[in-house]
């Protein structure tokens, strides 16, 4: 009888045990987490989905600019549904988001609709499951190999040049130069610059200099953008020189003035970034959440070139050397 008992309460504990981890699986929300998202027209965009206390949130990146918080997130049955609200008055309109999960994927379909009532076409596009950002790396066991010189100082060798038709890349005195004359009031697009290699993890040394209200970026691999900038004097922020555009805020702004010479030793392993500013280091080995706005794909775990950004204003880059690690 009383093995019986104890039988009995042993079965109901773990009946009871078995219940609660299917309602625990049950109430896990599929869309949590964060999706590289293949943006109608092939951008490459990215979703984070976050809960806390029962309440969902999410942020999104769309092609170029900064990763922005969204209106509204919320799941209906198997749908997930973000919006976000644009603009204000008769120029206000609202996107909708529509997401539904296979696997390890996302298809979603997005409208818009304006002030006036009217719904825009419906475009469709996918979306891939981010695995977690392992544990930071001990960049102490680390090996690189041996020095990549990317740039010869004498010519465009293994670059080229995509984007904008305006092309203001040249090599100038051992420098390389873009020049990207502005008018005021009007904007001209110029051409960002590629290497023709492309690299996995790995670190890199590069000069560059700025002119007053400069603005450029260094891409790692195709898709997380180093801000280069004339950021000296302004207060700390992470469209600064020294951030990870958007995504990572530097520690502090070492930032030189404009027309000086700066320095980056930029580190990129297992998907965590350090940072050396002029010699400061300002992301110590930081976990990176996702691409950046004016990335070339969304996918983090394929090879990428090195990139830099020439579309803004006229920049000087020279010292441009790469270590990759050796696995």
């Amino acid at each position: 009888m009383q093995i019986f008992s104890l039988t009995k309460r042993l079965t109901s504990t773990a009946l009871a045990a078995a219940l609660l981890t299917t309602t625990l699986v049950a109430a896990e929300n599929p869309f949590v987490g964060r999706w590289a998202l293949t943006i109608p027209g092939g951008g490459a965009g990215w979703l984070g989905v976050t809960e806390d206390g029962g309440q969902l949130k999410s942020s999104v990146l769309w092609g170029g600019g900064s990763v922005l918080p969204t209106t509204s997130t919320k799941v209906e049955g198997d749908t997930l549904l973000v919006t976000r609200v644009n603009g204000s008055g008769a120029k206000k309109s609202t996107e909708t988001i529509i997401a539904k999960r296979d696997g390890e994927k996302l298809n979603l379909t997005t409208s818009t609709t304006g002030a006036d009532g009217k719904v825009g076409r419906e475009s469709k596009f996918t979306g891939n499951w981010i695995p977690p950002v392992p544990s930071a790396p001990n960049l102490a066991n680390v090996k690189f190999g041996e020095a990549i010189k990317l740039f010869n100082g004498k010519d465009l060798s293994g670059w080229k040049t995509f984007g904008s038709k305006a092309d203001g890349w040249k090599v100038a005195n051992g420098l390389l130069v873009n020049e990207a004359p502005q008018e005021p009031g009007k904007h001209k697009s110029y051409a960002n610059i590629r290497t023709e290699r492309e690299f996995e993890d790995f670190n890199l040394q590069v000069e560059f200099r700025v002119p007053k209200n400069g603005n450029s970026g260094i891409y790692l691999r195709g898709i997380y953008e180093i801000q280069v900038a004339d950021s000296f004097g302004k207060k700390n922020d992470p469209h600064n020189c020294g951030a990870l555009y958007s995504r990572i805020l530097p520690s502090e702004n070492a930032s030189k003035p404009e027309g000086e010479w700066q320095t980056y030793d930029i580190t990129l392993v297992d998907r965590h970034l350090t940072v050396v500013l002029n010699d400061k280091k300002v992301i110590d080995n930081q976990p990176v959440l996702g691409c950046t706005g004016g990335a070339l794909w969304s996918d983090e775990f394929r090879p990428g070139p090195l990139y830099l950004q020439g579309d803004h204003t006229s920049v000087d880059y020279r010292k441009i050397v790469l270590r990759p690690v050796v696995k």
